[in-house]
């Protein structure tokens, strides 16, 4: 990140954070038009059944499909070198998008997989994402309602205490639904973006100088092809290429879930 900054500027640390709003706003808006002109249910009702739940998931599976694309864009985009990159502008990735989906647009390799070969990963990986965070989010929510409730019953507790225990809960939740489904699906992801990024001709920073820039060369035939050839020539820490990042990123999502805690009680207390 120091090296990024030195050669290319702060900028370069933020390449690609507009397209990757317009591919949620697309996966948003692509669920809510699924899920209004079918009977398929865009959320789980309490007293849910087998066929519910695979209705819900086909929603979901069905809504990574349509955003795809444009995920693809975003993700070229986030990763291209600032070196190279001409000054794009935000929807860039909605034309990326739609010129991969009808073949037009900026021309590619041979090298490129079809959009065909990508959706089984694809859709994979955010079913699997979807499946683990939720039952993650549910199981911290439930145990720390459960200690908050006992905490109650226990001892009275003070105002600030009792809104801190109302809304904290589900930050944590969600962070740790976050922290462990990214975790687990480290080496699914390393797989999708390869697979999503080759033929596209994109040239990435040589993350481990800084300041030199690298062609993106794989002869991927599809996910396990990429699989094995990861396994045989990087062992299985090729999966792992990156994940330094990722434990970055969530401590400072810890920090600041406990420093905005610090505050807002500090808040609470000085307005009793």
């Amino acid at each position: 990140m120091y090296s990024f900054n030195k050669t290319q500027g702060p900028r370069a640390l933020w390449k690609g954070m507009g397209s990757t709003f317009i591919v949620q706003g697309v996966t948003l808006g692509a669920e809510g038009l699924i899920s209004e002109f079918t009977p398929l249910p865009r959320e789980v009702s309490h007293k849910w059944n087998p066929k519910q739940i695979g209705e819900h998931l086909l929603l979901k599976s069905l809504t990574y499909m349509v955003a795809m694309p444009f995920y693809s864009a975003s993700l070229i985009e986030t990763v291209q070198s600032e070196i190279i990159r001409d000054n794009t502008g935000i929807l860039e990735c909605v034309k990326e998008g739609i010129g991969r989906v009808i073949g037009m647009g900026v021309p590619h390799s041979k090298r490129l997989l079809p959009l065909f070969s990508l959706i089984f990963p694809t859709v994979l990986h955010g079913v699997l994402h979807y499946i683990i965070s939720s039952i993650i989010q549910k199981f911290v929510l439930l145990i720390l309602k459960r200690k908050t409730y006992n905490s109650h019953v226990a001892e009275s507790t003070s105002p600030v205490q009792s809104m801190l225990d109302a809304y904290f809960p589900e930050l944590i939740a969600n962070f740790a639904a976050s922290l462990c489904s990214d975790v687990i699906l480290y080496p699914l992801e390393t797989v999708l973006h390869r697979l999503h990024i080759q033929g596209t001709r994109t040239i990435i920073d040589n993350t481990d100088l800084g300041y030199e820039v690298l062609p993106i060369n794989t002869q991927y035939e599809g996910m396990r092809d990429c699989i094995n050839t990861i396994k045989q020539e990087e062992g299985m820490l090729g999966f792992y290429k990156g994940f330094g990042a990722v434990i970055i990123q969530y401590t400072l999502h810890a920090a600041v879930l406990q420093i905005t805690k610090i505050i807002y009680s500090t808040l609470l207390q000085n307005s009793v």
